[in-house]
């Protein structure tokens, strides 16, 4: 018989000791019946991935059920797949990608046709040495791959076998898998829908890997399918008895006591015929008064019968497998148990005789249940040093520190530094490969090892920086409690780089306030007057310059001056680079010309490294420059790139605030629709606490969106969530925030309170120092109404130095936006101008929502000038615009204002796909070229749902059923749809 599959059916144990031969048969062969349902289900599914596409398919059961048996029964049965096999062991599941290692362990097995030397091959070993297999963690580090490299080769390679057979992905016992291996095969099943792979796993029933909201995206119903086993049947028990017996026909009542004794559990029935046979015990009535109640208490006693007979060295080395685990090497085994290799060889062929361990070289107990009997004899002190013993045999026979680890999570404080020293170096590699939880849990148990003051501080600030990837607020509280014990003073600049990093996505502002007041004097401190203390100043400056821009509160509280940048930057080293991205944007938000901040940008941002927490907040600094500097395409490239690249390193809280700026983005576009959409879906990312980091500034841009749509109410609703806000606690975000709430309540005719707001945001941007109408055009905005309320004068006021600033500032937009509100204020020709003006100043900017409103205000000056032809061609254009953009309240007055001229709306279906927005254009472009919907999601870093919607919408528009209709409905037009989809991001 095959051995994989001898080695993977769920075996049982006879009562008694017998000879070696009859146990060894035993072991041999089982008969497989009565699973003919669910492996016509596997087959169902085999076959549609044979068809092109991945499918998940779940075996799920109690332990001991045939899982197992009936997995590689089936996959033995597709020879045309390559089938790569894992088995997930409770133990190693804080071993970062160990389920991936097995699985490309697996691979020359799976098919000899893949030898050294074979590209596949070559591709296989190069991301096991990206994974670190048999380095040591403290080697030549800088040789590896980061954790974006490490997933990107795992998909390719996943990609490429599947082209040369169907891949299969086996994994047994997934309950138990690690999560960095669980988090790439959800991200397989998003990018692999068109490739012939199919994942098959096994669980315990009631049991699921964490994080579980990985898991359930595996085993969604859209793409898994769940085959539930349960006991075997009457009628299979019969047949299972009449095979063992090897007698036809078999006593029915014989058959139906065995069934009733095991509940046709095929474990349990497996050990109680194999007892019956071997007692000589025959399948007839008089044989069913010899059956006996059968449970998992006599099992384990048989075991621990079995264990008794043997000597000595056959009960060390099953101790060492029940806690080294299965399939290690004989000198690994040797080194634990103490003892020679040939006493381990001969103690194995024991166990073998004894009917406890597997047949073949790899020593593997027969089935868990002797693994669990084993370690039941344990107390829990014993386990920990049995689990400390194994630790320090793997730590000296160089095996990898993960593993280590895994060992000494399970054990109790141990002597020596070489444990902190494994679990450190532990935590680094999870971090590296994107899995931080797992670095927390290391982390925390080497806290609680016997170290010194100073190195406990060490590893709680390495703790902080773990985990402020996924719960900023446990990482300020591990950043805090180390700043009490650090020394030095790199280190404590770097603890509180990691507060103030952690600020950016926590949601506890107010908790977090009281811990930041006193962060302004530690960075206040003077640096050594060392030169190689010149970067650790500029380091500190960049965070103090952080903490009040994101607390302006904190500035005048700390009583220190604030931060100053007098002396020449080059940009060449980190810190400098931090400094200038700083200058370029105080720069825009004091109103300087924008030439001058885009040239600082420019050098803050050349060659811009992958982001980390010691160049924070200069990402931040050049994303936010971009932005209202109106560089959008490179605001949109600089986003996407940042997504690619946290995603790929699972930084998964960072991912999800950069949904934030770019529903900015799209919100600067016009792009209405879809930036309350992306809004919407960074209000449901993986936040700790239920809410993002800037809960206010998503429900701005929601605001206004609903205020655009004609939805006030809504808008009123989101508002309301706020009342009770302190504007001290939300910074710079409650001037923007005010700037809605005002539109809000004009829109609903209180002049006086949205005046009001207005003011109010006008006086929190001077006292932040914000005076550029680029960050927020309030005082255009409050002309308005000043004029409205007959307060001529002051409107004018308001005007003229917003005017002033917008030509200092040289940024189109807020230009055409001051020169719109001008000339809508100003009678006659000059307006006219004025709003001319407005109208090709805006035309050359992305603000299409901005040059609708100009386009409206121009076409209604016409009309009062009687010049109706003009008016017409405007407001026609105006309403284009607006219905593109979806604002859908000014589109209803650009209609009206239409009609009033003598014209009719005219539709844009006048040619393919001429009336969708931006977005849905992208997305049916992308579609038409034959993307899936999971495939467009990805590649514009939107929702599944958000593809869906947008699709459904522009059916409707184009007037089609469904996807099939789209080329024909786009006509020639797709190909430029095309292009435009595939600028890699909405």
């Amino acid at each position: 018989m095959d051995r994989r599959r001898r080695d993977t059916t769920d075996p049982a144990l006879p009562r008694r000791a017998e000879p070696p031969q009859d146990r060894a048969s035993e072991q041999a062969a089982w008969p497989f019946v009565g699973r003919a349902a669910e492996l016509t289900a596997l087959h169902a599914v085999a076959g549609e991935v044979r068809n092109g596409g991945l499918r998940v398919v779940q075996l799920d059961g109690d332990a001991g059920i045939g899982k197992t048996a009936l997995l590689h029964h089936w996959l033995d049965g597709l020879p045309d797949f390559l089938v790569l096999r894992a088995h997930c062991h409770a133990l190693e599941r804080d071993f970062a990608f160990g389920t991936v290692r097995r699985l490309l362990r697996s691979l020359p097995a799976a098919d000899p046709g893949i030898e050294h030397g074979h590209p596949l091959h070559g591709a296989a070993d190069s991301v096991l040495r990206m994974l670190s297999l048999e380095d040591r963690p403290h080697q030549a580090s800088g040789a590896r791959a980061d954790g974006a490299e490490t997933i990107r080769s795992l998909n390719h390679l996943a990609f490429r076998l599947s082209r040369r057979r169907p891949l299969v992905l086996a994994i047994d016992d997934v309950q138990s898998i690690d999560p960095p291996s669980l988090r790439w095969l959800a991200g397989l099943v998003h990018q692999a829908d068109a490739h012939p792979i199919l994942l098959a796993v096994t669980t315990r029933t009631g049991e699921r890997p964490a994080p579980e909201p990985l898991f359930n995206e595996l085993a969604h119903p859209s793409i898994c399918r769940t085959v539930p086993l349960e006991p075997l049947a009457p009628e299979s028990v019969e047949r299972l008895v009449a095979e063992v017996f090897d007698t036809r026909p078999v006593d029915p009542s014989f058959a139906a006591t065995c069934h009733a004794a095991t509940d046709g559990h095929p474990l349990f029935l497996r050990a109680l015929l194999c007892d019956a046979r071997r007692s000589g015990v025959r399948p007839d009535s008089k044989g069913r008064e010899s059956i006996k109640t059968f449970g998992l208490h006599t099992l384990q006693r048989e075991i621990r019968d079995r264990l008794c007979q043997g000597s000595e060295d056959t009960a060390a080395l099953a101790r060492g497998l029940a806690i080294l685990g299965d399939r290690r090497p004989p000198e690994l085994l040797a080194a634990y148990c103490g003892k020679g290799e040939a006493v381990i060889r001969c103690a194995a062929a024991e166990l073998h005789a004894l009917g406890l361990l597997r047949a073949g070289d790899d020593l593997c107990f027969v089935h868990p249940v002797v693994r669990d009997t084993v370690r039941a004899q344990w107390s829990p002190q014993e386990m920990g040093e049995a689990h400390a013993r194994a630790a320090r045999v793997l730590h000296l026979g160089g095996r990898p520190d993960e593993e280590v680890a895994a060992h000494l999570l399970a054990a109790g404080p141990v002597e020596g530094g070489w444990a902190v020293a494994v679990l450190r170096r532990a935590a680094e590699e999870a971090v590296r490969r994107g899995a931080a939880e797992t670095a927390v849990t290391y982390l925390r148990h080497a806290v609680h090892q016997p170290i010194t003051p100073e190195e406990q501080a060490q590893v709680l600030l390495q703790l902080a920086t773990a985990a402020c990837h996924y719960d900023p607020a446990l990482a300020v509280s591990y950043a805090a409690a180390a700043l009490e014990g650090l020394n030095d003073a790199s280190l404590r600049t770097k603890a509180v780089g990691v507060i103030t990093y952690s600020s950016l996505l926590s949601r506890d502002h107010r908790g977090l306030a009281v811990g930041l007041a006193g962060l302004t004097a530690e960075l206040s401190t003077p640096a050594a007057s060392a030169p190689s203390a010149r970067e650790r100043r500029l380091r500190k400056e960049a965070l103090r310059w952080w903490l009040e821009f994101e607390r302006p509160s904190l500035r005048s509280a700390s009583g220190q001056p604030g931060v100053r940048f007098d002396e020449e930057l080059t940009g060449s080293t980190p810190g400098e680079r931090q400094l200038l991205g700083i200058r370029a944007f105080d720069a825009l938000r004091a109103g300087k010309p924008a030439g001058e901040a885009i040239e600082l940008v420019n050098r803050a941002g050349v060659n811009l490294p992958m982001f980390s927490l010691d160049l924070f907040p200069l990402h931040y600094c050049v994303a936010r420059s971009l932005l209202h500097l109106d560089q959008l395409d490179r605001a949109e490239q600089f986003c996407g790139h940042l997504l690619r690249e946290t995603r790929a390193r699972r930084l998964d809280l960072l991912s999800a605030s950069l949904l934030i700026y770019k529903a900015s983005i799209l919100w600067a576009r016009g792009d209405i629709g879809e930036a309350a959409a992306t809004a919407h879906a960074a209000a449901e990312g993986p936040w700790p606490n239920g809410e993002p980091p800037y809960w206010l500034s998503l429900d701005t841009i929601r605001i206004d969106a609903l205020v655009e749509q004609g939805d006030l109410e809504m808008a009123e609703t989101l508002a309301a969530r706020h009342s009770s806000t302190d504007p001290a606690d939300v910074s710079w975000e409650w001037s923007r925030f005010l700037m809605s709430l005002s539109a809000l309540r004009t829109a609903r005719g209180d002049l006086y309170g949205g005046l009001s707001l207005l003011r109010e945001c006008g006086h929190h941007l001077a006292t932040s120092g914000a005076l550029s109408p680029a960050i927020a055009p309030w005082r255009s905005r409050a002309a308005v109404l000043q004029l409205a309320l007959g307060r001529r004068r002051d409107a004018h006021a308001l005007l003229e130095e917003e005017l002033d600033l917008a030509r200092r500032c040289e940024i189109p937009r807020a230009l055409g936006v001051a020169l719109l509100a001008q000339g809508a204020m100003t009678d006659g020709p000059r307006g006219l101008a004025l709003l001319a003006e407005a109208v090709s100043t805006l035309e050359r900017t992305p603000a299409r929502l901005e040059h609708a409103r100009a386009l409206h205000a121009y076409g209604r000056a016409l009309m009062q000038r009687d010049d109706k032809a003009g008016a017409r061609a405007a407001v026609r254009r105006g309403l284009e615009v607006a219905t593109a953009c979806g604002a859908t309240s000014l589109a209803r007055r650009l209609q009206k204002r239409l009609h009033d001229a003598g014209g009719r709306a005219t539709t844009r279906m006048a040619h393919p796909g001429g009336n969708l927005t931006v977005s849905e254009e992208r997305v049916t472009a992308l579609a038409a070229q034959g993307y899936s919907n999971k495939q467009i999601a990805q590649r514009l870093f939107v929702s599944l749902r958000t593809v869906e919607t947008h699709l459904t919408r522009a059916y409707r528009k184009l007037h089609i059923a469904g996807r099939s209709q789209l080329v024909a409905a786009l006509g020639n037009g797709s190909g430029s749809l095309g292009a435009q989809g595939s600028g890699g991001g909405m």
